[in-house]
């Protein structure tokens, strides 16, 4: 069995008949939020950016919330196999002082992280990159999330949940989508559910700040409450309203590269638990989707991808064990890609996405 499958939307598909599947045909590359599960695409990460894009002579945008944000950080500095390496390194090796650490010992743990991934040096790496520029993905919490309270803070997701139940639309009277972008680029989302997104620029004094919001994990990790220009507010994980992405990029007509631990993406996080909340097809139509297939998961340690719930079921000499394993492991998908991409076999392999869209 192939260790990777490959999926596209019906746009996506037409233009790889037409002029094969080269880095030239894609304008943007999406990371999801999904923390450990991330593990499960390093190989993919340690080629992509490192080897395959490369010599791509136009711009592309790199996408991502939460542990897709780190992601998108480490893909934009000057030698992005270092970057991805330290990031897998030291996420892999986390440890905590007690099988129940604090938000304030977890978040400072992510700020350890965020300055081994991104040092000065890599911050002004990623504002002066002409070719790859980062899009960070921010939630800017409403309601009671905004209030660092745990009590208030599940009384705010508890209202979250159900009024997303009701409509997704809802969502914007809790929260607002911020991006934050390196400069020098032009970059909008097409939300088809409306929902208030708002532009702001990277800087030197802020990459990690906008790195720490979009992974802080309502209730988990500590918001981020100022953010170099952007408005004052309480700021938390992007992947609250991107959790999988239901959403469109412009201006340019490039395809999306997708690379993604599951092959039915979920939009927004509160629709983790709702069947028949589906992306939408014009969202996903010139999306090109990398996943691991069952068989490679299948072939892991416990038969699965990591994923947050390790920290609590797994000791931690286990659980690194496990995931540095996972590590490992993953190289193969970044290998059998660019075998599969150079003989041509690749492009063979394309499926129409899994996925019913609305």
């Amino acid at each position: 069995m192939l260790p990777l499958e490959v999926y596209a939307g019906q746009k996506a598909r037409e233009t790889i008949m037409k002029h094969g599947f080269t880095p030239e045909i894609f304008s943007y590359f999406l990371g999801a939020s999904g923390g450990p599960k991330w593990f499960s695409l390093a190989g993919l990460d340690r080629v992509l950016f490192p080897e395959w894009f490369a010599n791509v002579s136009h711009q592309i945008h790199v996408i991502g919330s939460s542990a897709g944000a780190f992601r998108t950080i480490c893909a934009v500095q000057d030698d992005p196999l270092a970057a991805i390496n330290r990031l897998a390194e030291s996420y892999s090796t986390t440890t905590y002082s007690s099988d129940k650490p604090t938000a304030r010992e977890i978040t400072q743990k992510a700020e350890d992280l965020l300055k081994i991934m991104v040092d000065d040096a890599g911050k002004q790496q990623v504002l002066n990159n002409d070719r790859f520029k980062a899009h960070l993905i921010v939630a800017k919490c409403l309601g009671a999330t905004r209030y660092e309270s745990k009590v208030r803070q599940l009384s705010g997701l508890a209202m979250s949940a159900a009024m997303n139940t009701v409509s997704r639309k809802r969502l914007s009277r809790l929260y607002e989508r911020y991006v934050f972008s390196t400069p020098n680029t032009t970059f909008n989302i097409d939300d088809p559910y409306e929902l208030p997104t708002h532009y702001c620029s990277l800087t030197q004094g802020n990459i990690h700040q906008a790195l720490l919001a979009s992974g802080s994990i309502p209730v988990v990790i500590e918001g981020v409450e100022e953010i170099e220009g952007a408005p004052k507010g309480m700021y938390r994980d992007g992947g609250i309203i991107d959790y999988h992405f239901d959403v469109s990029f412009g201006p340019d007509e490039g395809l999306v590269l997708y690379p993604h631990f599951y092959n039915k993406p979920i939009p927004g996080w509160f629709d983790k638990g709702l069947k028949g909340r589906v992306p939408h097809r014009s969202s996903y139509d010139n999306v090109v989707m990398l996943v691991p297939s069952a068989s490679f998961v299948a072939n892991l340690p416990y038969s699965k991808i990591p994923d947050r719930k390790d920290f609590e079921v797994l000791d931690a000499n286990t659980r690194i064990k496990y995931w540095q394993t996972v590590l490992k492991e993953t190289d193969r998908l970044g290998e059998y890609f660019i075998k599969a991409v150079s003989d041509g076999t690749l492009v063979d392999s394309i499926k129409p996405l899994p996925f019913k869209q609305i």
